[in-house]
């Protein structure tokens, strides 16, 4: 795949068009240009802070860039010099988790949100003509009205005067510094501002199906550039939601409840939209510079891209998602005819090298087609496909298309990576609708639904195949294994039943062992990470869980205790949904769906979603909740995101293609930031040091090191070991869920310590 040129072209190109054409601007395209990316390297590393760098962020203009610490500070950097111009004593009590430049402000109002709960905003001028280390100014105002850790901030373009701030409260906050500097007010109480935006304290969804009735943690938030109305946030659950903040009712306080406010589109693809209690959250949502796009990370799971409008075709139901795993006999045609005219159905022509591309895409499939019998490089003859459909699918015509997602599906089957069956069931989906005579899709589709551990869904794709293709051996190969397998499931069934084997005991006495709770059957891996929810999980899984948890300060006198661990006792106690005392103190505090009455026999009316359009996979997000994922360039043309394995991954948006992996950190790179307008990024993470970047290293390469140099250069190494990390089941020492009812203690997220690791 490396002899297959990128979608940007080539940069002599570039050049001679702004020589050719005076008023063509080429700077957007020169900022981030693919041969500029392959030759990143780091330049610069930006020592002033003593703990994990967990925010950075540049300013308008490119000229500054802040970051904030759990050392509490917050520290100023020049862009030019590259050197520290200030670090502030933020005063915050624990780990600044966010920090901003304000808008309009001449860079003199900086913002910050932390673990203390608190927003604390600093006017720079105050510093002006000191050093950096003269750092002690109070600051210009202190909002201490979330009840939980402030993970992100949200500024708006052109407004100078509003900062939003999104907790694990629940509730995303609007301070206005010409209202109060500080928050609540004095002699007021706790309750009583009303700065609360969005109330998502009864927000979050389990599946798209049920009604928002939960507490939503909110991880993540921003508001739109370009429309600055629409608001986007994520958070605790698997669905990002936008706002329109024009349609949102009055700010109000936080003393009572509220049901969620209506948004304007819920954002998850559409494999994730039903997974129950799982672990699976949001650790980054942002738009893209033109504000069309939003790019979601998951904790657990990949990078995905959505349209912010959507449009019928990308947009789905409950009902959509059932669809791909049940069988019907007939799908309606694609609406594309034959490529030989050179002329699509709805009239426009074909490009007028319209030849070479399709010879291009030919040769991209007997690429891909190789992979597959000779069962070896899956990941590259997966790329050579994604080139094909991402980039020239209205140009090939159906035949080739019909073709090419075929190969991409049973490649996928045989990868094997986290929701790689998924993705061969949509393709799969998509060849039906070209071709439903064809018994190809359905083959391919009843080994997916295998993986998945939907067997008798896969029987039915399976016969399905064997009707129309009788003579094929691995048909009937395929078929016979399903059976035989349903045979044996069914005979072990019955061999339980006539052997009296004890039934199981009531739920209300029926004890679980921690590890019954914490850890699932690794008998499938696909259908435990993968497949929908079963009944098992439904029953067994939905217990009430408490915590107590007693730390020694690490102030204890007459012993060390070791930085950034928390030591002390853990007791967990297990309640039943069946105890009736459980369900009278459930009922205490509970949340209630907006639709629902008292006795909840309204009917909740699912809402739809916007589902997928590209997938980025390769790097591992399950170490911390700050983990982002960013657009690079003016334009938005390509996706970066930091891993727990210390690298940082950039990826072609349009196709999901791997351009570059580089080692950025010893531990974990949370942040990747990009310069407003040079081919320079700023990364950070566990290690106390900002890594700057910039296309100096005299080669192009798609592996790069930092200070030290890579521990492989095989690139799907690199992934693949990743991939083994993120599907691994027993990867957590307390689920998420359970952390997340924990409120004793709040934890760092920038140390990897044990109840850190568990929180993603």
């Amino acid at each position: 795949m490396e002899s297959v040129g990128f979608h940007d072209g080539n940069i002599t190109d570039l050049i001679d068009k702004r020589t050719l054409h005076v008023r063509h601007d080429i700077r957007p395209s020169l900022e981030m240009h693919s041969s500029l990316i392959q030759r990143l390297s780091q330049e610069r590393e930006l020592e002033g802070h003593v703990g994990c760098v967990n925010a950075v962020a540049w300013n308008s203009k490119g000229s500054l860039l802040i970051s904030g610490s759990d050392d509490t500070r917050v520290n100023i950097y020049s862009y030019s010099s590259r050197k520290l111009l200030h670090s502030i004593e933020t005063g915050h009590s624990a780990n600044i988790f966010c920090t901003k430049f304000v808008p309009e402000t001449s860079d003199e109002l900086v913002v910050s949100g932390a673990g203390d709960a608190e927003v604390r905003l600093f006017n720079l001028s105050r510093l002006r003509g000191k050093g950096p280390d003269e750092s002690d100014i109070s600051p210009s105002a202190v909002f201490q009205c979330h009840s939980r850790r402030v993970k992100k901030l949200a500024v708006e373009v052109g407004n100078p005067n509003v900062v939003w701030s999104a907790s694990e409260d629940g509730t995303l906050r609007q301070h206005d510094f010409r209202e109060a500097s500080s928050c609540p007010p004095a002699g007021s109480a706790h309750q009583e501002c009303r700065n609360v935006l969005l109330d998502l304290r009864c927000g979050a969804k389990r599946s798209l199906a049920d009604p928002p009735k939960q507490p939503l943690a909110l991880k993540s938030c921003d508001i739109s550039s370009v429309r600055p109305h629409l608001l986007l946030v994520g958070g605790s659950d698997a669905f990002a939601r936008l706002y329109d903040r024009r349609m949102l009712p009055p700010l109000s306080s936080c003393r009572k409840k509220l049901s969620p406010p209506s948004c304007v589109n819920y954002f998850c693809p559409m494999h994730l939209s039903d997974r129950g209690r799982s672990s699976l959250h949001l650790t980054h949502v942002t738009f893209s510079p033109n504000g069309e796009e939003v790019l979601l990370s998951y904790s657990g799971e990949h990078v995905y891209l959505m349209d912010v409008a959507g449009g019928s075709a990308m947009q789905y139901t409950p009902a959509d998602a059932s669809k791909l795993m049940t069988f019907t006999p007939l799908l309606n045609g694609v609406e594309l005819q034959s490529s030989k005219t050179g002329v699509l159905r709805n009239g426009f022509p074909l490009k007028s090298n319209f030849s070479a591309t399709l010879d291009k895409c030919r040769k991209l499939v007997q690429i891909a087609e190789k992979s597959l019998l000779e069962n070896t490089d899956y990941y590259y003859g997966i790329e050579a496909c994604n080139d094909v459909l991402d980039c020239h699918g209205r140009e090939i015509g159906p035949m080739l298309m019909h073709e090419c997602l075929c190969i991409r599906a049973a490649l996928l089957l045989k990868r094997k990576w986290k929701n790689d069956a998924f993705m061969a069931l949509r393709d799969c989906h998509r060849a039906r609708r070209i071709n439903a005579s064809s018994f190809r899709p359905l083959h391919i589709q009843s080994e997916a639904l295998f993986q998945l551990g939907k067997h008798k869904e896969a029987l039915e794709y399976a016969m399905a195949a064997h009707s129309m293709a009788p003579s094929d051996s691995e048909v009937a190969e395929t078929l016979e294994h399903i059976k035989k397998h349903l045979a044996a499931a069914e005979d072990e069934k019955n061999s339980k039943a006539n052997d009296g084997a004890p039934k199981s005991e009531p739920r209300a006495g029926r004890a679980l062992s921690l590890s019954d709770i914490l850890y699932r059957s690794e008998a499938n891996s696909d259908a435990s990470q993968d497949g929908p929810r079963s009944d098992r999980e439904d029953s067994d899984y939905e217990e009430e869980l408490e915590l107590d948890f007693e730390t020694s300060g690490s102030g204890d006198e007459g012993r060390d205790v070791e930085a950034n661990v928390l030591h002390g006792s853990l007791n967990l106690r297990i309640h039943r949904r069946g105890d009736s005392a459980m369900e009278t103190g459930r009922a205490n505090g509970s949340c209630k769906s907006p639709t629902s009455s008292q006795n909840d026999k309204t009917t909740y009316l699912p809402e739809a979603a916007i589902d997928m359009k590209q997938r980025y996979v390769g790097h591992c997000n399950v170490g911390t909740d700050i983990k982002q994922a960013s657009f690079l360039g003016q334009r938005g043309e390509y996706v970066a995101s930091g891993s727990d394995d210390g690298k940082w991954f950039i990826w072609e948006k349009k196709t999901g293609r791997l351009i570059k992996i580089l080692v950025g950190d010893d531990a974990v790179v949370n942040c990747v930031q990009c310069h407003p307008v040079d081919c320079v990024v700023a990364t950070s993470g566990i290690d106390n040091t900002i890594k700057i970047w910039s296309p100096t290293s005299p080669v192009s390469s798609i592996m790069a090191a930092g200070a030290a140099g890579p521990e492989t250069n095989n690139v799907v190494d690199v992934m693949e070991s990743n991939q083994r990390t993120l599907c691994r089941n027993r990867e957590m020492i307390l689920p998420f869920e359970l952390l997340e009812r924990f409120r004793m203690h709040e934890f760092s997220e920038g140390t990897l310590h044990p109840f850190e690791c568990a929180q993603s």
